[in-house]
């Protein structure tokens, strides 16, 4: 609803995959130093990165959609502008959240094996994520945002059909 369309919704959910890869990828690379299994506190770490991850697309689909919706800005400059205003806090929670399950993996400690697919699962998604959202989510936008956004506009100012008397 917010976006109104379909479209957006699943440019979004692109960056899914990717979170994923960087979650196996960082499963991979703690087990090449200690073993880790695949149990349910680290399944947890998928769902927890999906969460975050999804954010981050959100952020610049709404982004973009505001300013050519309430700025009236062209499409390739407004998907410009979004990846510029939303660049800061994307790093910034990508990193406080990567700082954050840091210790959780690198540190040991009593219980820290129990945290550690979970840590090392959300600290690999996020930092591949935080990369491939950047560079694959505005390109993916530039080349269906023209045609949907006048489709819209059509829609917007079409006339009402007069009512039959």
């Amino acid at each position: 609803m917010l976006f109104e369309s379909f479209v957006y919704p699943l440019v979004i959910m692109i960056s899914v995959p990717l979170a994923t890869a960087g979650g196996v990828l960082g499963l991979a690379v703690l087990n090449l130093f200690a073993f880790q299994p695949l149990d349910m506190l680290t399944l947890l770490g998928f769902i927890i990165l999906v969460g975050i991850v999804v954010n981050n697309a959100i952020l610049l689909v709404h982004q973009t959609l505001f300013h050519i919706r309430e700025g009236g800005m062209a499409p390739p400059d407004a998907i410009r502008e979004a990846t510029r205003d939303r660049l800061r806090p994307i790093y910034m929670s990508t990193l406080t959240s990567i700082f954050g399950m840091a210790p959780l993996v690198l540190f040991p400690g009593a219980g820290s094996e129990l945290y550690r697919g979970l840590g090392s699962v959300v600290l690999g998604g996020l930092s591949l994520s935080a990369v491939l959202t950047l560079t694959i989510i505005p390109p993916l936008l530039g080349l269906i945002l023209a045609p949907l956004e006048e489709r819209r506009r059509g829609r917007l100012e079409a006339p009402a059909p007069a009512a039959a008397e």
